[in-house]
């Protein structure tokens, strides 16, 4: 191995230009400290030097040699700087400010070489670990390598005052546009009205017992989320095949009798609404994955790269006691909580929304449904940021498919149980058997 293998990635002329540009033109500061951080500097003094730039930037001070020096004194970080001598220097190393954010990416573009470096050592050090399973080293270094491609991870924390005025921004946009909310809606309206729609970082579970229509319930939110509002979904579906889904959709979106869908006995009327209706769907942002006995190692790495590849804003899980725990050997229920668990921290890990749809136990049949009814686990109700779920009578009539157009809708109450930033309560949605899907009461009925 030569000496220039064994030396960490770093270009101390371009962090030293990149400094003394800034205070050449201290108005540049504002613009790099949206992704440069001392960190990001190989060289202590560097370091030291930066951390003083942003102390004066923050406290609404004008850098210079004087103030940059005072401030490094106040610190006693003046001689772990390098001292005046290295100080004053900086911007004898720099003609002009013009290309400061030049020398910031170099910085930035070398740090990365560093990262990427430490990230391998660790990969390496787990892969020689035999008590590590290769499928638990290569989720780890999926999630170690996501971390560094996301370019909005900039620091660990942040002050409140770097988060109040971007935080009055957004109220007052919503003040303004009254009719807005501040995540994704789901398109029911009285739901989305006492959730603000579907927020990043929050895990959303929808329980129900068995036919009480919760694929019915995701693939509505989905078509307003990515066929109407384009936004980017995914959906992993566990228990249908993609082909199965399709043709749900297809109902919904061209309001055809899913029993005509299947069987091919279509109008002339429907055949071409169907086909509109594709039409509508082909353009739409969403992606399905329809492997069943997924494992959640699987799940997380595939979540991670259609964030990275599609640009998802949201995912729907169909449903959560279908996947797979990497260890076998523990109870069932131990299992759930380490899958609920990694879901939480899926949707954290990628700032979007993770829905989740759930069995509730057999108890729960002809009663409405309360969180202690989640089935498998009661980690799934600590987990969550959200449950909800659909309770309405079982079809006396089993071909209600085939009943008149005005009598299809079949009143459904969506029970909100827990809301950890919200209001909790009941919503009223209407479901459409011939469709398979939901939609407002006062539309559907």
């Amino acid at each position: 191995m030569s000496l220039k293998d064994k030396v960490p990635p770093s270009n101390i002329e371009a962090e030293q230009a990149t400094l003394g540009a800034l205070l050449l033109d201290w108005e540049a500061v504002g613009t790099v400290i949206h992704y440069l951080r001392s960190d990001n500097f190989y060289s202590i003094q560097n370091k030291k030097i930066f951390d003083a730039m942003l102390k004066l930037y923050n406290n609404g001070q004008r850098g210079d040699l004087i103030t940059l020096t005072e401030q490094l004194r106040s610190d006693n970080e003046l001689e772990n700087a390098g001292g005046p001598g290295y100080v004053t220097a900086l911007t004898d190393t720099v003609p002009t400010s013009a290309n400061v954010e030049y020398y910031a990416q170099i910085v930035l573009e070398q740090s990365v070489r560093r990262d990427l470096i430490k990230v391998s050592s660790k990969i390496i050090a787990q892969s020689h670990d035999d008590t590590v399973s290769s499928r638990a080293v290569l989720e780890e270094a999926q999630k170690m390598i996501f971390e560094l491609t996301d370019t909005n991870q900039t620091s660990t924390y942040k002050e409140a005052k770097d988060i109040v005025f971007s935080t009055i921004e957004m109220i007052e946009k919503l003040y303004k546009n009254k009719n807005a909310f501040t995540g994704i809606p789901s398109g029911l309206r009285e739901l989305d009205t006492m959730t603000s729609g579907f927020q990043d970082s929050e895990l959303i579970i929808i329980g129900a017992r068995p036919s009480m229509g919760k694929t019915a319930m995701a693939l509505s939110m989905i078509q307003n989320i990515a066929i109407k509002e384009k936004i980017p979904a995914a959906l992993f579906s566990l228990e249908m095949s993609d082909k199965q889904i399709m043709q749900r959709l297809l109902a919904a979106q061209g309001r055809i009798p899913s029993q005509k869908i299947r069987t091919g006995l279509l109008t002339m009327q429907e055949l071409q609404r169907m086909q509109d209706a594709a039409g509508v769907i082909y353009d739409a942002p969403l992606y399905i994955v329809d492997t069943p006995n997924m494992k959640l190692l699987d799940l997380r790495a595939l979540a991670r790269r259609m964030k990275i590849q599609c640009g998802i804003k949201i995912i729907f899980i169909d449903y959560i006691t279908l996947i797979k725990s990497e260890n076998t050997l523990v109870p069932r229920h131990e299992q759930i909580a380490e899958i609920s668990r990694s879901l939480k921290s899926l949707a954290r890990e990628l700032n979007i929304p993770v829905v989740a749809l759930s069995q509730v136990r057999r108890d729960a049949e002809g009663q409405e449904p309360t969180l202690a009814d989640l089935r498998e686990s009661g980690s799934i109700e600590q987990d969550a940021d959200v449950v909800m779920f659909i309770h309405r009578e079982r079809q006396k009539n089993q071909n209600q498919e085939n009943a008149p157009k005005e009598i299809m809708g079949i009143p459904t109450k969506l029970i909100v149980a827990k809301q950890r930033n919200g209001p909790i309560g009941d919503v009223e949605v209407v479901f459409l058997p011939s469709f398979t899907r939901f939609e407002n009461l006062e539309r559907g009925m």
